[in-house]
């Protein structure tokens, strides 16, 4: 063979063992995303399994090529990581230095892992969206089994191991934590019901009852608020933005399905006295500790006292320590204390600043859209549930948060928007054609032909 033609084709080989190599390194960096999604449940105690896989996949994930850091990610990075400082220069003029820096370690690992995700999702973000939420359903599924096993004492030891404050816990260390956890694995069976035909829905109608008595037995008001509100928000738009009325009438189906379903689970329990006397308990609006000068609402007034005498914070943790005898119970006031006046401002700024813009998106029609939805109306859920809770260090929070904005940024000039909302009728005014509603806008304004 001449040298002149040996030479190229050499190197082709080379490039097609240099792609098939490429191609190994992905295949192995997208199931190691899966598996740290699917093993985020799993939080006997910290640091947890999925920490050292995160912290393992931001060496990896940047070095095979698979993020791609957006402009809009890195201004949104910019201001989470400007409230981190904020709450390190308020740990270090605290009373107890090490302790609030610690806390503020953590914090900024999860921003940094919430980039991290925020990347991935933006390199490719249907068929990333689609691999995280499948294990994200997995985790769920399993954590909601292992707490139902818990809290009935299925086998030896269940009741140990996954249950906390006679409560169901699964995998993790706090029912507050489990609960809203297992919203979003919910959004998504219920969302795989309403895509899928009648004879495929056996199996997430069967994984949405699953969840939701996961969610019922954590006990926690919080997690059915979360819910309440993901749901509501998940339908209304789904509803709006459906091409056919026939979508909307198997939501409202579902809709009376689910009230139908959880009025027989709630009888059934309603037979066992201590399941009755717990769910007489947690349903009142307010709890014997909420009240009172050393109950939680009496703990936000001294928090709101502190917050407006320390325009710099008083650090991390040191509320608990110092004040009270426990948390504030409501995470924008926890961040005012961790992270003084402006750290409190950036947060609260970027959830509010979550909810315009991912509302704004989640009305766009996307090749996402159905993703986002559910990703969006899940973290939602739990931005709401942050007055009842300090959810600042909730790893599921986070990655629901780079979710959101790895898709907003992924598609931000790809997307066009959808039918504006003045333009839609009433449902009842609508005829029942299964014809999606663009086309038949499309007939209507046709221009008449010319000759």
């Amino acid at each position: 063979m001449p040298p002149a033609l040996a030479l190229p084709q050499t190197l082709a080989r080379f490039d097609l063992d240099r792609d098939a190599r490429k191609s190994i390194a992905h295949r192995l960096s997208l199931a190691l995303v899966w598996l740290t999604v699917a093993s985020s449940s799993i939080v006997f105690s910290e640091p947890a399994p999925v920490d050292a896989l995160t912290i393992g996949l931001m060496i990896l994930l940047p070095v095979v090529g698979l993020v791609d850091a957006k402009p809009m990610l890195w201004g949104a990075f910019a201001v989470i990581l400007t409230m981190t400082a904020c709450g390190e220069l308020s740990a270090a003029l605290a009373r107890e230095t090490g302790i609030a820096v610690s806390h503020m370690t953590v914090s900024l690992y999860l921003v940094a892992a919430s980039f991290l995700f925020a990347t991935f999702i933006a390199k490719n973000p249907e068929k990333h969206t689609r691999l995280i939420l499948n294990a994200y359903l997995f985790a769920g599924i399993v954590a909601a089994l292992c707490g139902i096993a818990g809290y009935l004492s299925l086998f030896p030891g269940a009741f140990d191991h996954f249950t906390r404050y006679g409560r169901a816990s699964g995998p993790f260390k706090d029912p507050n934590v489990y609960g809203p956890f297992l919203v979003a694995p919910l959004l998504t069976v219920l969302h795989l019901w309403l895509v899928r035909p009648l004879r495929s829905g056996i199996l997430p109608l069967i994984a949405a009852m699953i969840l939701a008595v996961g969610i019922l037995f954590s006990f926690s008001r919080g997690a059915w608020a979360a819910t309440a509100i993901g749901f509501a928000i998940y339908g209304y738009v789904y509803t709006i933005t459906a091409k056919t009325n026939r979508q909307r009438v198997k939501l409202a189906a579902l809709v009376l399905l689910g009230v139908a379903v959880l009025g027989l689970i709630l009888a059934a329990a309603l037979q066992s006295s201590a399941i009755s006397d717990l769910l007489e308990q947690r349903a009142a609006l307010t709890q014997s500790y909420d009240v009172g000068p050393d109950g939680r609402f009496g703990g936000q007034m001294k928090a709101v006292g502190l917050i407006l005498e320390n325009p710099l914070g008083i650090g991390s943790e040191i509320f608990t320590r110092f004040y009270h005898h426990e948390e504030v119970h409501n995470v924008y006031l926890s961040m005012f204390l961790n992270a003084g006046w402006v750290g409190g401002l950036l947060y609260l700024m970027t959830c509010l600043g979550t909810l315009l813009l991912g509302f704004r998106h989640a009305l766009k029609k996307t090749a996402t859209s159905p993703f986002f939805l559910i990703v969006f109306a899940a973290l939602a859920g739990n931005i709401c549930e942050g007055v009842l809770i300090d959810s600042d260090h909730w790893r599921h929070f986070y990655l629901l948060l780079a979710l959101v904005w790895g898709m907003m940024a992924a598609e931000q000039r790809q997307s066009r928007p959808a039918r504006s909302l003045r333009n839609l009728r009433p449902i009842s005014r609508e005829s029942l054609l299964f014809i999606p509603a663009s086309r038949r806008v499309a007939r209507l304004v046709r221009p008449p032909h010319r000759t």
